[in-house]
């Protein structure tokens, strides 16, 4: 897993005396500047300063709207801004992220996500108490376009502090969204960037479990301090219309087992395939509420594809005759 790898950027070292930002706060976006506004905002409420933090936006070449209007509406000199010279993609464009940062500690969050107020004295706190750590992440809640809450990540634990048994839980299921997670930017030097393998979703999730299996330890926040906006983006829509966004997920598995235990790795394979097929159930469920057939059809596809468990076959006949009695009887 060292920073030498056919799939993953390597990203060098910051030069000495180049920087002494404490944090980087990276901000990807592409055709998402009217929930720019609210991302910037979050982040400029909790600013510790300049020579402590530094802000980018890094737009993957927008089509649809100008973030560079709205870095310099609220920004006022304060947030810099990158455009890609032509649209290389979500993956490259957080490359670019990670190689741009200048700070000891990468945040990157999403161009339609948020922080809430206290996301970055508190996990500072995490890593500055606990300076072996690698990563720290909270809570997460889930919104809607509006901004609404629709649910909230489980607890891991019900104290904030180190994660025993890390690795166990991520491998087994993605259980991070990434404007929930900050990394020592030193442990991206070390393992790389994030894999190139994937379409369109699963590569944070093969980073977390990357990062668990280097053995770094992990530092949990029990706040909800970030807000993830569920499934807006069309290659969003159309990666689970598809089922690829399934088929990301399982080669992020098979990717894991490059550097899981080996006395562990087959369990954990057999629980992240499960999870697999869960998660599309779950959206074959929403698109059969949507009366999409295709979409629902292709994300049972991928859940048998995943797995075969009884429970997995028993779901899904369920779920097929429900929407037949629903639509066609």
């Amino acid at each position: 897993m060292e920073n030498q790898h056919p799939y993953r950027a390597k990203i060098e070292p910051i030069a000495d005396g180049y920087s002494n930002y404490l944090w980087s706060v990276m901000i990807p976006t592409y055709n998402c500047a009217d929930y720019l506004r609210e991302t910037l905002t979050s982040v400029l409420s909790q600013d510790p300063g300049s020579n402590i933090m530094q802000i980018e936006v890094i737009d993957d070449c927008s089509e649809k709207d100008d973030p560079s209007a709205v870095v310099e509406e609220l920004g006022g000199g304060r947030v810099g801004f990158y455009r890609q010279s032509k649209n290389v993609g979500n993956i490259q464009n957080f490359e670019a992220c990670l190689e741009r940062s200048q700070g000891q500690l990468v945040h990157i969050l999403h161009g339609d996500d948020c922080v809430r107020d206290g996301f970055y004295s508190k996990l500072q706190k995490g890593f500055s108490e606990n300076p072996q750590v690698g990563a720290a992440f909270c809570r997460h809640i889930y919104i809607d376009g509006r901004g609404n809450w629709t649910g909230i990540s489980e607890l891991e634990q019900s104290a904030s502090g180190i994660l025993p048994n890390w690795l166990e839980k991520i491998a087994a299921g993605q259980r991070i969204q990434t404007p929930s997670i900050v990394v020592r930017r030193e442990v991206y030097e070390s393992l790389g960037g994030f894999d190139r393998r994937f379409c369109c979703s699963a590569e944070d999730w093969e980073m977390w479990v990357r990062i668990a299996a280097a053995n770094y330890p992990i530092w949990y926040e029990v706040e909800p301090l970030a807000l993830y906006r569920k499934g807006l983006s069309s290659l969003t829509a159309n990666s689970i219309r598809s089922g690829k966004n399934i088929q990301d997920l399982r080669k992020a598995i098979e990717i894991m087992q490059e550097y899981l235990p080996e006395n562990s790795a087959q369990e954990l394979k057999k629980k992240a395939l499960n999870f697999s097929a869960q998660t599309a159930l779950r959206y074959a469920n929403q698109l059969a509420t949507q009366d999409d057939f295709i979409g629902m059809t292709n994300q049972i596809k991928q859940a048998l594809i995943s797995s075969r468990a009884p429970s997995i076959i028993s779901s899904t006949l369920v779920l097929l005759t429900k929407f037949l009695y629903k639509n066609i009887i």
